[in-house]
């Protein structure tokens, strides 16, 4: 992983070559027993941080809080409803590939998605966007293979599952949660 620490928003090497995956591809897409077209992955990733001052904005909208900023965040996605991917330096003083991957939905739903970059990028070869990751409570394996080659060039934790990811995050930060609505007006 291509990052340093502290107050750095250098956009991560492997974060650009995700955005570089096209989402939208027919690779991406499924077909319900309908007909109905959908794609497997609800996850717009950009190839840049959105500037702190639009991730003030945003949290403050988010949270109805206009005291509350969004310092601690990094916004680098989104799902098609307009929740938002980010890195959250919860870690003071380590690098941005050290600090674990947040989500927050347009519905007022969040969660921790991986506990790191790495694992973020495993997240995804294991077939999973920010939003679904952070919100399902089943995570049944679909390995993708474009975003196995990106978690393989770039990750540096052993690969898991989804599930064991975010299983892990999810007691690491027990309390993401109740610790953002806390900021709720």
């Amino acid at each position: 992983m291509d990052d340093t620490g502290g107050t750095d928003r250098s956009f991560p090497v492997a974060l650009a070559e995700v955005a570089g995956v096209d989402f939208y591809d027919d690779h991406y897409l499924t077909v319900d027993e309908d007909g109905d077209e959908d794609h497997r992955f609800d996850f717009e990733p950009n190839p840049y941080f959105e500037s702190a001052e639009w991730t003030t904005r945003m949290f403050r909208s988010w949270t109805g809080n206009r005291e509350a900023d969004g310092d601690a965040y990094l916004v680098f996605g989104q799902d098609g409803a307009g929740g938002r991917a980010m890195i959250w330096r919860a870690r003071p003083g380590l690098p941005l590939a050290d600090q674990p991957v947040v989500f927050l939905g347009s519905e007022g739903e969040c969660g921790v998605v991986a506990g790191n970059l790495s694992d973020f990028l495993w997240v995804l070869a294991d077939g999973y966007g920010p939003s679904e990751a952070a919100l399902a409570d089943e995570l049944p394996s679909a390995p993708d293979e474009p975003l196995t080659r990106v978690a393989e060039r770039h990750a540096t934790t052993p690969r898991r599952t989804a599930r064991e990811i975010v299983t892990g995050a999810r007691a690491e930060f027990p309390t993401f949660e109740e610790d953002i609505h806390a900021l709720c007006r």
